[in-house]
């Protein structure tokens, strides 16, 4: 089913890190936007004409009903691609259009510890779950940065242990040695201590290193079932979007 077109606005911009910039989004769309209580909800944003559409797929960072705002961040690497050019010059009173929200995972509050981990694609969803959980919950957080200064704060509640993870460059920029099963997220999640009792598992980020370097290990090795396990690619390096969609479907199809 096709979600409605929504129309926001943008108030305003912040820069996060040196590559994560955060675009606030308001009306006069806000109340056609309905939020729908996933941590990972995404959306479909519209560039382009309306005969030749553009989509982005982004994660919604935060929904503030008082405010009226919608918070999307966008990893910007310089003029490459097309939505982190167009949030690193957004100006207030630009209109962006979306569909959304999807979505399907939250931390599940039956959960013994959380496992979450990505790259600097899933620090949106990370950071939202985070702040979700409650003061009780415990989470084991792994996330894939080019350096220091990619790091940002992740508040919760929680009783949570973030490990920033440095590859040394931009994901789409680094070698094969440090990319994939080689990515230094695969190495850092697989070293690290197992804790007891039954996790629920949020692994997001670069198809290659979470497809083939993270699922195998949370699956079969630690055995966590479907149920329990979030494990999905956001994007892949050397595609398009839209080759993505293409190499995701493929993979479905043997799979299946």
């Amino acid at each position: 089913m096709t979600r409605p077109l929504v129309t926001l606005t943008v108030l305003r911009t912040e820069r996060l890190t040196s590559h994560l910039v955060r675009v606030h989004l308001g009306d006069p769309g806000f109340d056609d936007f309905v939020a729908n209580g996933y941590t990972d909800a995404y959306v479909k944003l519209v560039f382009g004409t309306d005969a030749e559409p553009v989509l982005r797929t982004y994660t919604v960072r935060r929904v503030d009903d008082e405010k009226r705002e919608v918070a999307i961040d966008f990893v910007v690497h310089g003029d490459e691609g097309v939505a982190g050019p167009w949030a690193r010059a957004a100006q207030p009173g630009q209109s962006l259009r979306l569909r959304g929200p999807g979505g399907a995972y939250a931390p599940r509050a039956d959960a013994d510890w959380h496992l979450m981990a990505g790259d600097e694609s899933a620090i949106p969803a990370i950071g939202a779950a985070l702040e979700a959980l409650p003061a009780s919950a415990v989470a084991k957080v792994f996330v894939e940065v080019d350096g220091p200064d990619g790091e940002l704060d992740l508040p919760s509640a929680a009783d949570v242990e973030v490990t920033w993870v440095h590859r040394g460059a931009a994901a789409d920029e680094v070698g094969d040695d440090r990319a994939g099963d080689n990515a230094p997220l695969v190495a850092a999640v697989r070293q690290a201590p197992w804790l007891p009792g039954q996790p629920h598992v949020f692994v997001h980020g670069e198809a290659n290193a979470v497809m083939h370097g993270l699922r195998g290990y949370i699956r079969k090795e630690r055995g966590v079932s479907a149920e329990w396990a979030s494990i999905s690619g956001y994007w892949r390096r050397g595609r398009t979007e839209e080759g993505f969609r293409v190499w995701k479907s493929d993979l479905a199809k043997t799979e299946g």
